[in-house]
């Protein structure tokens, strides 16, 4: 055999050496479309579906005006989400004084205290207006948040805004004075500075609840309310109507 002949290989050794490279090709090809499907499959997931149905693990739950939703002491194994209405919090002490932590609505969660290895409710949850609340056991939530960074992202960035409320609360128990924390109390309770349209109409709320919620007695709160209302800051028209320019009262120094 010539030199050159060698050299070039016969023609069945240059076919084979062509069609060598195809297999890790179409390999690398097969391994760039599998993650581009998962990431499609984990796009497909809606935090907001997720938490307006039903599903396993999950179920819608309708509550009337003053029902009990949990007590304390009941065992924690779900966490909540407010579809739509009211919802009160509250924690009852060994001497049996009541105090109201807060008044949740629309888009809230709440006994997520069950997810980190709370094993009873440390406070009492009650309806103030009729409300539909989705379930989620346990298990589910854990699962969703494990497995779905979207959803996973919104319920950190809730918690955390909850966080930061708690400690505005603190911070205005201890330097505002009662007229200035029924006042935010007040502009909360109609959403203000929330997205959206503030809800200007509060949901029926007794003197008692709001005086639990600022630290004050019942009469300091009914000298107030009836100060506002003589301000224009608030009226009664078929429940309390609260008016913007109530925040000067909170900003007022």
């Amino acid at each position: 055999m010539s030199p050159a002949r060698r050299a070039n290989g016969s023609p069945s050794t240059r076919e084979i050496a062509r069609q060598t490279p195809i297999g890790p090709t179409l390999q690398t090809e097969r391994n760039a479309i599998g993650p581009s499907v998962a990431i499609k499959k984990r796009r497909d997931f809606d935090p907001h579906a997720f938490l307006a149905t039903i599903g396993e693990g999950r179920k819608s739950v309708l509550f009337q005006r003053k029902q009990g939703i949990f007590a304390q002491g009941d065992a924690a194994d779900a966490v909540f989400y407010i579809q739509t209405g009211k919802v009160k919090l509250s924690v009852v002490s060994k001497t049996g004084r009541e105090a109201t932590i807060g008044i949740l609505g629309d888009g809230d969660f709440f006994g997520e205290g069950s997810l980190a290895g709370q094993a009873l409710r440390m406070g009492s949850a009650t309806a103030i207006t009729d409300c539909a609340v989705l379930r989620i056991d346990k298990k589910a939530m854990m699962e969703a948040l494990h497995r779905e960074h979207g959803f996973s992202d919104m319920f950190v960035a809730y918690l955390l805004a909850r966080n930061i409320r708690y400690e505005e609360d603190l911070v205005d128990q201890l330097f505002n004075s009662s007229e200035k924390r029924l006042a935010r109390i007040l502009l909360l309770l109609a959403r203000f500075g929330k997205e959206g349209i503030p809800e200007t109409v509060v949901p029926k709320i007794s003197q008692e609840t709001l005086a639990e919620m600022i630290g004050t007695t019942r009469s300091r709160v009914s000298f107030f309310m009836n100060r506002f209302r003589e301000l224009g800051f608030i009226h009664y028209n078929g429940g309390l109507q609260v008016h913007s320019s109530l925040l000067n009262i909170v900003l007022h120094d």
